[in-house]
């Protein structure tokens, strides 16, 4: 089936989807790179830096959590605003701390609000998307992650110099309330969206074993007369009468699936494990590697950030790229689970390299090292968000998102701290070094092992069938 002109909606929607993330990782980036700034203004040591991220992804984990929830209860549009809100009002509030309890205070507010975005914007694709463009489409408002990353680096040492931190937390986290006005005017779910045909309708649900809509009712316009025969008229026709049985699908579609539930199946526990190992390595490379670079290379955290704007721009790379790939593969004929599976064994073993990075001083030689895993990491990152899509109903996809990216939190909130530890142990030693490259081999070998865990528990992504 040929892509509807409609089409351009939902790529107008992933640009939406895209500029959110964006804003995302710029609002929690901000940190990073003012790191020895706030180290001198609150007298933090490693240990405490890594504390307060440890504290900010508990909060994220909970807000996954609960967002998941929140968003398929609510639906993509009014939980994709409650979390902005939130999160962009902690974002500014970062401004007003006079403390390290004050800051952490902001910085656990922002935790929660934060984890609304993934939760529903992998719902808004599974919404609008067939499966066979939905990694692709993850790709792309995923890749927001790494635009993120690479105007930070630039806008916030430029703020600091000129208004100081205080105003570098006002403005980038002012940038989620512009956001919102778009999201309002632009955004609806497929049944409830004027001028959106029989033809459009039928080609999002085109490759679903469970193509039941978003939302039935008698009274839902146009979209749902795509279940009746006949040809398409020019503008949609009112749905048919509602029947019991079709009010019996309606409801099961619309009801949430309860946690106890999702956690007894595999598919959930494949999930939760690929984002337990693999999501502390991106908050690694985003939290950690301002200061390693000026720790290692005495990289000057006051002006633009070049090494860094060249690896986080290599990400962009990555996340569209492994998302075509996957999709590719898909639209060549190969089954959708040995699609996603294979683009991520590719994947897992580009990170490898970045273990031999102990080997080099030269710095620019490490750049390419870390570019090419965290540019693997998004590749990764694009295909494991859709394989949630792939494997559940929609109604089930927000919670097992929240699911797996708490989980992928709790192990951040280990994983932060004993950076923290690792490095404050061996400058004690003399070596800060040897920390970073031992965290470089965990870095390397943890995609391989994930790969291997989410095989064992489902070798073939079956989908969840679920009552």
């Amino acid at each position: 089936m040929s892509q509807p002109p409609m089409g351009r909606y939902r790529w107008t929607i992933v640009a939406l989807l895209f500029f959110a993330t964006s804003i995302n990782y710029i609002d929690r980036q901000v940190i990073g790179l003012l790191k020895p700034t706030l180290t001198a203004a609150f007298g933090w040591d490693n240990t405490t830096f890594g504390t307060i991220n440890g504290i900010f992804q508990f909060f994220y984990a909970f807000g996954l959590l609960a967002f998941g929830r929140i968003v398929d209860k609510v639906g993509t549009k009014m939980g994709y605003t409650i979390s902005i809100i939130i999160w962009s009002v902690f974002a500014m509030a970062h401004a007003l701390a006079r403390s390290t309890f004050g800051f952490t205070i902001a910085r656990s507010g922002l935790g929660l609000g934060e984890a609304g975005n993934f939760p529903a914007a992998i719902k808004t694709v599974a919404e609008w998307f067939p499966k066979k463009e939905r990694a692709l489409a993850t790709g792309i408002f995923n890749s927001g992650t790494n635009i993120g990353a690479v105007i930070a680096p630039i806008v916030v040492p430029w703020i600091l110099g000129i208004y100081g931190w205080q105003m570098a937390f006002i403005i980038t986290g002012s940038l989620g309330f512009i956001w919102l006005i778009f999201w309002w005017v632009v955004y609806e779910i497929p049944s409830r969206k004027k001028g959106l045909s029989k033809e459009e309708f039928a080609y999002i649900h085109s490759d679903e074993e469970d193509s039941v809509p978003d939302v039935v009712t008698a009274a839902s316009p146009g979209p749902l007369s795509a279940f009746n025969p006949g040809p398409a008229p020019a503008s949609p026709a009112p749905a048919s009468p509602a029947t019991p049985a079709s009010a019996a699908a309606s409801a099961s579609a619309a009801r949430p699936v309860s946690w106890g539930k999702l956690l007894g199946v595999r598919q959930t526990w494949a999930f939760v494990f690929g984002k337990f190992l693999t999501d502390p390595i991106w908050w690694f490379f985003l939290f950690w590697l301002p200061g390693y670079f000026s720790d290692t290379f005495h990289l000057d955290l006051s002006k633009p950030g070049w090494p860094l704007v060249i690896v986080y721009s290599s990400t962009t790379v990555g996340s569209i790229g492994g998302g075509y790939l996957s999709s590719w593969l898909i639209r060549k004929g190969w089954p959708v689970y040995k699609a996603r599976k294979t683009v991520m064994l590719i994947f897992a073993i580009l990170v490898v390299p970045i273990v031999t990075a102990r080997y080099f001083d030269n710095m620019w030689i490490i750049v390419g090292l870390i570019s090419l895993a965290a540019a693997a990491h998004q590749a990764w990152s694009a295909n494991i968000f859709t394989t949630a899509s792939d494997m559940f109903p929609k109604r089930a996809v927000s919670s097992v998102i929240g699911i797996g990216g708490m989980a992928g939190s709790v192990g951040g909130i280990i994983f932060q701290p004993l950076v923290g530890w690792l490095l404050d142990y061996f400058t004690k030693l003399g070596n800060k070094t040897l920390g970073y490259n031992l965290i470089f081999v965990v870095c390397g070998s943890a995609y391989l092992v994930a790969w291997l865990v989410m095989h064992f528990f489902v070798p073939k992504m079956k989908q969840v069938e679920l009552d």
